[in-house]
């Protein structure tokens, strides 16, 4: 190595930094799909341990046993996320057939004003039925293996809530086994990586939240005033897409303003159009500074990869998980930059 100039004992240097890394977040990756069923309940539960961390922190506070505030907040999830489940749900089961048919129209209309490059467009939409019955008795023989994959993301879910209840009555016990565990004099370093990266989930869950609740809000209220049929579900379907950044408002935005093409016509169509983009410029200039804040400073460009790279590695799961982990890793980074830079 001596024979070489410096310059390249330093590239080598970095390139062989730069294998050992890539082996081993591989090697992480792989680990973490093959046992999907044990890591993706824990990272879920991380990610509701972020958000209900200060209802938590309010009832110990107000001098409530550990283990009773963290059963109260547990059971307060099952009754609002039931509710809200249910809410949303029944919103889609009625609106789902008025969205459905207006996207058809909407798929019609789009191909007689483009002519044969609409053809494609006309034909789906006029041999839907056809399709379906086409791959009905696949979806019939598969509905044993629809059964066992519902069962299984069920379990998965009843695990991360029993999860959320421990993580959040021993997370001081957490951060002390995490300071024993720290080799040499790293326990203070440890502990800060620990609590950056929370602290960005953390940030992450409770701004998406808000920020998903506004938009939708704002985008129903528009469709209603605008008569769109459908106006309700396709809030709810803002508000599910909202956790998906970028992508879910572009996809629920499209589906908006095609159902409003279809059904209300070509002028009330630009009127919707006007109120996602009028939301989603308010999203990017007024509440993602105000609520997020800096707690998560993340670039578009890296939001855009984390998620293509959740999609190819655990499908819609990994979507949503996808930007809440850059994140924790965006935190850890600058942690290690401000301590050894």
């Amino acid at each position: 190595m001596r024979l070489l100039p410096e310059p390249v004992r330093r590239l080598a240097a970095w390139c062989a930094v730069a294998l050992l890394v890539s082996g081993v977040v591989w090697i992480v990756v792989r680990l973490c799909v093959a046992f999907r069923t044990t890591v993706t309940p824990v990272l879920l539960a991380l990610l509701g341990t972020a958000l209900l961390r200060p209802l938590f922190r309010r009832l110990v506070r107000a001098k409530v046993n550990r283990s009773v505030a963290a059963g109260i907040t547990c059971a307060a999830v099952l009754v609002v996320v039931g509710g809200v489940g249910y809410i949303v749900a029944l919103a889609l089961i009625d609106s789902g057939p008025q969205i459905a048919s207006s996207l058809e129209r909407a798929a019609k209309s789009l191909a007689s004003h483009f002519g044969a490059a609409g053809t494609s467009l006309d034909d789906l939409a006029a041999h839907a039925r056809q399709l379906l019955s086409k791959f009905g008795g696949t979806a019939v023989s598969n509905v044993i293996s629809g059964v066992s994959v519902v069962a299984e993301y069920m379990a998965m879910a009843v695990l991360a809530l029993l999860l959320v209840f421990f993580f959040l009555r021993d997370s001081g016990r957490a951060l002390d086994t995490l300071r024993s565990l720290a080799p040499g004099g790293s326990a203070d370093a440890a502990e800060a990586m620990a609590r950056r990266a929370f602290a960005a989930v953390e940030g992450f869950m409770r701004g998406t939240t808000l920020i998903a609740f506004i938009d939708a809000v704002c985008i129903t209220v528009g469709l209603l005033l605008l008569d769109v049929p459908g106006a309700i579900g396709l809030g709810a379907l803002v508000f599910v897409g909202a956790y998906i950044p970028y992508l879910g408002a572009f996809i629920s935005g499209t589906v908006s303003v095609l159902v409003a093409l279809a059904d209300r016509g070509f002028a009330v169509a630009l009127w919707a159009l006007g109120v996602v983009l009028a939301v989603q410029v308010l999203e990017g200039h007024v509440l993602q500074p105000v609520i997020q804040s800096r707690t998560v400073q993340l670039h578009p460009a890296a939001v855009l990869l984390a998620i293509t790279a959740g999609a190819s590695v655990a499908g819609i799961v990994g979507m949503l998980l996808a930007v809440p982990l850059t994140a924790a890793a965006s935190g850890i980074a600058h942690e290690l930059r401000q301590r050894f830079s």
